[in-house]
């Protein structure tokens, strides 16, 4: 766990590094309460952060210069403390006695998620409830997302096994997922997928979304591909690393509501 070389709980520590803008708007802010921000936003960058959060990492900060104490296994990971540390507004200067320790072992995982854990989780589900809603398969979901440490949960009901093992896949295809749950239950229904093709989805709407379904999903590098929308025709351009990613990149593409389908003959290796 990283912590701050004072006592100060997350929701008061959050308070302070944004208060700026707001209780203080009106007044000059002390020295203390100066650094007391410069503390809380270089512990809240660690503790959001993968390569620093697991580490025991104290911070305190006096007259422009951060002190930085603790133990990690790496030197880039005490480069990096230090030069997330200059970044803050006000810090001149870094006193960097973090020890670099080699097989430094990790405090052990806590039973509760630490905030950084509770972001990432948070980002996760948004990413996946937003890819599920403008997927073809939208119409046939009635889905629950639920993330703990990158483990995502679905529940609820899927018109067909096709939807749910769609949602499964798009699911599991998203920044930092570990794996899937998929608890959907089919109820066969009256499908409307149909009406998800049909010519009253804009194309601006739907190149949007394939570029965004890029951005959040693993194995396809979404800036090497230009994509472009006419009469819900995807039209995919640029280069790739395998086949596997194109076939992947094609994919996502034709599962996004309104897409009628996608031409790749521009997408190569």
């Amino acid at each position: 766990m990283i912590k701050q070389s004072y006592s100060l709980p997350l929701a008061a520590a959050i308070a302070a590094a944004i208060a700026g803008s707001s209780a203080y708007a009106n007044t000059k802010p002390t020295q203390d309460v100066i650094e007391a921000r410069q503390e809380t936003q270089i512990w809240t960058t660690y503790a959001l952060s993968p390569y620093l959060r697991a580490n025991d990492l104290q911070v305190s900060v006096r007259e422009g210069k951060a002190t930085l104490t603790g133990k990690v296994a790496e030197g880039v990971n005490k480069d990096l403390a230090k030069q997330i540390a200059l970044g803050v507004d006000g810090i001149k200067s870094v006193d960097n006695r973090i020890e670099i320790i080699p097989n430094y072992k990790e405090p052990e995982q806590a039973k509760d998620r630490s905030y950084g854990e509770k972001v990432d989780d948070a980002s996760i589900t948004s990413a996946v409830r937003s890819k599920l809603a403008w997927s073809r398969y939208s119409d046939d979901l009635k889905a629950e997302v639920q993330t703990t440490r990158g483990m995502v949960q679905l529940s609820g009901t899927a018109d067909t096994t096709e939807a749910k093992d769609a949602a499964g896949k798009l699911a599991m295809n998203s920044h930092g997922v570990h794996g899937v749950n998929n608890q959907l239950t089919v109820q066969p229904g009256k499908s409307v997928a149909a009406k998800s093709e049909g010519t009253d989805i804009a194309d601006g709407w739907i190149t949007t979304k394939v570029k965004s379904t890029y951005m959040y999903s693993t194995n396809v590098n979404g800036s090497d591909i230009a994509v472009s929308t006419n009469a819900g025709v995807v039209t995919l351009t640029g280069k790739v690393d395998s086949g596997a990613e194109r076939a992947l990149a094609i994919e996502l593409a034709h599962n996004v509501r309104g897409v009628k389908s996608v031409d790749s003959t521009a997408l190569t290796m």
